[in-house]
């Protein structure tokens, strides 16, 4: 097959790359704007992949993905492009809107045009909102309301319900997931693993929202590839998947963990106020995949964490190219210097 990763130069994106690169015989085209978070560096392995090609462009540019779609006819079209840091939603929610559902609506007209066999949206646990600190025995099911706290969360539903509706309307061959707080290799360090962790080596100041009490469930990247891989190939045609780790924890205990692993004084730390409309707990039930496709995950977060710390340990040249002055800038202006 040939397969278009949107935001492939992102995060779980270029994960993503990696992973279609070295556990299929897919053909790979990537196509990214390049913003802030998403950075040629981080796929300097697949540039020269046999199987790899790259675009540079936005999906909100209906005429250059356009003639994308018209030279590659693609198969399957996974989407992970998105603007996707809660923070700058609450800043600046314009650009959120923009990409996350009008960048969406284009691929999806796109992908009616040119026949495209599968498209499959990554979405986020987010778009359920949140759920109560004390109540453990409550889970994120596929069938739990959307009820969003950010505009970044708003933007994400926004978008799957556009794709639903191609669904029903077009009959738009298309796939949802959703999945919790992902942490691995090539994470932009403006999220909390990463900047805890980058912080931590240059002995500076841990921001920790409020008293550090809210929960996320984590799920390492790699198994998240897993489960999107799966999804494309098995999952069926108007679903929805939630993908998650079994992995809470409190974001104190995550920062606590990491100071731990490096040897740090939890001195760094510093609380700094808490983030408007910050959800309290995420936890996603991810039965119907384990029961449907056979997926589950591998990851203890422990182990994942250690294997985390010890990606960015080698790969400080990384870290340094892709913190860019814009970031530091936006760093600055979130939590002062």
């Amino acid at each position: 097959m040939k397969i278009l990763v949107t935001g492939g130069a992102g995060f779980i994106g270029s994960n993503f790359v990696y992973y279609l690169l070295q556990n299929s015989e897919d053909d790979v085209v990537c196509v990214d704007a390049l913003t802030y978070a998403g950075n040629l560096k981080t796929l300097d392995n697949a540039l020269n992949h046999p199987r790899f090609k790259f675009y540079k462009a936005d999906i909100t540019d209906k005429a250059t993905m356009e003639k994308i779609f018209a030279d590659e006819k693609f198969d399957v079209v996974v989407n992970f492009a998105a603007e996707s840091h809660v923070d700058r939603s609450i800043v600046n929610p314009t650009i959120f809107l923009t990409t996350n559902i009008i960048g969406t609506q284009i691929l999806m007209d796109l992908s009616l045009k040119f026949n495209v066999k599968r498209y499959h949206q990554v979405s986020t646990d987010e778009v359920y909102g949140d759920l109560p600190l004390e109540r453990k025995d409550l889970f994120f099911t596929e069938n739990t309301p959307l009820h969003t706290s950010s505009p970044y969360s708003s933007s994400k539903a926004g978008a799957d319900l556009l794709v639903q509706a191609y669904y029903r309307t077009y009959g738009l061959p298309m796939t949802i997931s959703r999945c919790s707080n992902n942490y691995g290799p090539y994470h932009f360090p403006e999220k909390l693993i990463p900047l805890m962790i980058k912080n931590a080596l240059e002995n500076k100041k841990l921001p920790v929202y409020g008293k550090g009490e809210n929960v996320r469930d984590w799920l390492h990247v790699s198994d998240h590839c897993k489960a999107i891989d799966l999804i494309i190939r098995k999952g069926r045609i108007g679903e929805v998947y939630n993908v998650g780790g079994h992995n809470e924890r409190s974001n104190i205990e995550v920062v606590k963990a990491i100071l731990k692993h490096l040897g740090k004084s939890e001195d760094l730390i510093t609380y700094v106020e808490d983030r408007k409309g910050h959800d309290l707990r995420y936890a996603i039930d991810p039965t119907k995949i384990q029961s449907e496709l056979g997926w589950k995950h591998t990851f203890q977060f422990e182990d994942g964490l250690k294997q985390t710390i010890e990606w960015y340990l080698d790969n400080q040249e990384w870290v340094e190219s892709v913190t860019s002055g814009e970031y530091q800038h936006y760093y600055e202006q979130r939590y002062g210097k």
